[in-house]
C-alpha cells in the first residue's frame, strides 16, 4: 500500500510539471482530469505559464488535479507544428492552446471539432482563423494582443530616445505569417519621418548573429525587433548582442527591458495568456468557442531601462519616464 501511495504521489508531482510530455496512456488512469494540449511556438517562461494556469484556476481547474496539460513546442521551428498539432489532436483533448499564429493555424488545419483556443499577437481574421471577432464561428477562438500592429510607435518612441537616428534596422523572422504586415506597418512609418529602414531577416539562432553583423557593416544606429515568440525565447541573445554592439533596441515586449534590454512597449502578454487560460477553462465547463468572441488584451506596457539607457550615453525624457509602467534602474 505504501509503495502505491508514493508512486501516486510521484505521478501528481509529474503532472504539474511545466514542460511535461504527457502520455494518453496516464489520463486514462486518471478519471475526472481534462486533458488540454497546448502547442507553442518556442518554449514558455514560468511566469507566462503561470498566467495561463491563473486563468484556467480563476474558472476552477487546476494543473494536476482537475486538468492536465500535454505540452509540445516547435522550439522556433515552426515548420514542426503541424505534425505536433496532428499528435495532440490524436490525443482527443478537451481543447487546444494555440500560442503563436503559426501554431494556432497549425492546430486549426489538424482538427475541426476539438476547441481550439489562441493567444496570438496578430489579427486572426485576417490569418483566417476566425470569420468574425464578434462571431469567430467554427472551432476555433481566443485572444489577441495586435503585437505586430505596434511598430509605428516603437518607430516614434526609439525616436525620441535617439532623435538622431536615421538608419534604423528592423529585425523580423520571416517564418511568421506575420512578418508581410509587420514589415509594412514599420516601412510606412519610416518612410513618413524619413528614416532608412534597414530590414534583416533572422529565423534561426546562427541568423540573428549574421543580421546584427549585417546592421553593423550597414552603420544602423538603431533597430527594432519585430514581434515574433522565435525573438522572445531567443531575447537574451538579443539584447547581449544590442549590448556588444551598442545599438539603441526598441522590444515588444516587456520580457526583454526586465534583461536590459533598452525599452520594449507592447502588450501585456501574461493578461493575454490568463485570459486564454480563462477561455479555456469555460470551455471544459461547456461553452462553445463559436459562442465566445475573440477577446483583445487593453493592457500595454511601456518598459525602460535606465541603467542600459545610461552605459548607451542616452538621455530619457522625463515625460516618457512619466509616462512609462516600469523604470528599471
Amino acid at each position: 500500500m505504501q509503495f502505491d501511495q508514493l508512486k501516486r504521489r510521484a505521478f501528481i508531482t509529474l503532472l504539474g510539471g511545466a514542460a511535461a510530455a504527457w502520455p494518453l496512456a496516464a489520463h486514462a488512469q486518471q478519471p475526472g482530469v481534462a486533458l488540454v494540449g497546448m502547442l507553442l511556438g518556442t518554449q514558455l517562461d514560468d511566469r507566462q505559464v503561470g498566467a495561463i494556469r491563473q486563468g484556467l484556476k480563476d474558472v476552477g481547474y487546476i494543473e494536476g488535479r482537475n486538468v492536465a496539460i500535454k505540452y509540445r513546442s516547435g522550439d522556433g521551428r515552426f515548420d514542426r507544428l503541424p505534425a505536433m498539432a496532428a499528435e495532440l489532436a490524436a490525443d482527443a483533448p478537451a481543447a487546444i492552446i494555440a500560442l503563436a499564429p503559426a501554431a494556432a493555424l497549425a492546430a486549426k488545419a489538424a482538427t475541426t471539432t476539438i476547441p481550439v483556443v489562441f493567444a496570438i499577437g496578430a489579427d486572426p481574421v485576417d490569418l483566417g482563423l476566425v470569420s468574425s471577432l464578434n462571431r469567430p464561428g467554427g472551432n476555433v477562438t481566443g485572444v489577441t494582443f495586435f503585437v505586430n500592429t505596434l511598430g509605428a510607435k516603437r518607430l516614434e518612441l526609439l525616436r525620441e530616445l535617439v532623435p538622431s537616428a536615421a538608419h534604423i534596422g528592423f529585425l523580423v523572422n520571416p517564418a511568421n505569417p506575420t512578418s508581410e504586415s509587420q514589415v509594412a506597418d514599420v516601412r510606412a512609418a519610416a518612410r513618413e519621418r524619413r528614416v532608412d529602414l534597414l530590414i534583416v531577416n533572422a529565423g534561426s539562432e546562427r541568423d540573428i548573429d549574421v543580421a546584427f553583423a549585417s546592421l553593423v557593416q550597414q552603420r544602423a544606429n538603431a533597430i527594432i525587433v519585430g514581434a515574433d515568440g522565435f525573438f522572445l525565447s531567443r531575447r537574451d541573445q538579443l539584447v547581449g548582442l544590442a549590448t556588444r554592439h551598442a545599438l539603441p533596441t526598441i522590444y515588444y515586449l516587456r520580457e526583454f527591458a526586465d534583461i536590459g534590454g533598452l525599452i520594449s512597449y507592447g502588450a501585456s502578454i501574461t493578461d493575454a495568456y490568463r485570459l486564454t487560460g480563462g477561455y479555456v477553462g469555460r470551455i471544459l465547463k461547456g461553452e462553445k468557442p463559436a459562442d465566445l468572441p475573440v477577446q483583445q488584451t487593453v493592457k500595454f506596457e511601456l518598459a525602460i531601462n535606465l541603467k542600459t539607457a545610461k552605459s548607451l550615453g542616452l538621455a530619457v525624457p522625463l515625460i516618457m519616464q512619466m509616462s512609462a509602467d516600469e523604470v528599471i534602474e
